[in-house]
């Protein structure tokens, strides 16, 4: 597919059923996995990249660093890629369609966009005027170079406790109305808000989820389109690595090597290594 079917392919499965759901794969090989695993679209995680390149979270990473990471991935699977692009590295409407335009260079056919960034030792909330700009520029970036990328506008008001729910609802309406496709209202997992949420707001919703969230099927019946679930996969890779390595330091011995470990051959072929 060219990017262009990518991000139209990408767009219609906003509109299931069933529900989109987006693993978020941090490096080439993890990408490769989650393709295998047989999903028909992937997603980043900033975290999950920035962590990998020896960076904490939050636009830690500059953006040639996280277009060098999304090429890599976009590259190693056949599937759309949508790509985690923080704030989109500037707060401008120019930046961000610069960094727009990177990603497109990089072969993502949507992106993730947030609406908050650090200012005087804290987190705050972009204007709303500022950050429905800063979507159009995205968007026109996207038209002007043929593509119909999927945008999905991330809110921070539940993140870092910035506002209520009124508050998220009307920003995300906002963000739809300047020319998102998908509406993600972070860090919400009680299921009678996700469904006040799901009714008021005037597209397709995205629910971060993992354990303590409800389950895909459940996301699913509330009428979630589309689920994500930020670094926690590379997280849990790490835990896996943590935990290895503390046995091999303390007994020097190798059960904490899971039985389904993927074989050298295997993990070479995913590569296209000698068979």
């Amino acid at each position: 597919m060219s990017l262009s079917e990518k991000a139209v392919r990408l767009r219609t499965l906003h509109h299931g059923p069933p529900i989109l759901v987006l693993p978020n794969a941090w490096d080439a090989a993890s990408a490769r996995v989650i393709e295998q695993a047989g999903f028909s679209a992937i997603a980043t995680t900033s975290a999950g990249v920035a962590f990998s390149l020896g960076y904490p979270d939050g636009q830690r990473i500059g953006r040639d660093e996280m277009l060098a990471a999304i090429r890599r991935i976009a590259a190693a699977v056949r599937v759309p890629v949508t790509a985690d692009i923080e704030a989109g590295y500037g707060e401008a409407p120019e930046s961000v369609a610069e960094t727009i335009r990177g990603v497109l260079d990089a072969g993502a056919a949507g992106v993730n966009l947030e609406d908050s960034w650090e200012r005087d030792g804290g987190r705050v909330l972009a204007d709303l005027a500022l950050q429905e700009e800063r979507i159009r520029a995205a968007r026109e970036a996207a038209q002007a170079a043929g593509v119909s990328l999927v945008i999905n506008a991330r809110t921070d008001v539940f993140l870092y406790g910035l506002g209520d729910e009124a508050e998220a609802i009307r920003r995300l309406n906002a963000y739809l109305r300047a020319g998102a496709d998908c509406a993600f209202p972070i860090l919400v997992s009680d299921p009678p808000l996700i469904a006040r949420l799901v009714e008021a707001i005037q597209g397709p919703v995205n629910i971060f989820a993992g354990p303590g969230a409800p389950s895909i099927p459940d996301l699913e019946r509330l009428g979630v389109a589309r689920v994500s679930f930020g670094s926690a996969l590379s997280r849990a890779a790490l835990g896996l690595t943590r935990r290895i390595a503390d046995e091999l330091k303390s007994t020097g011995t190798y059960a904490s090597f899971p039985e389904d470990t993927i074989p050298f051959p295997e993990a070479n072929r995913m590569f296209g290594g000698p068979r």
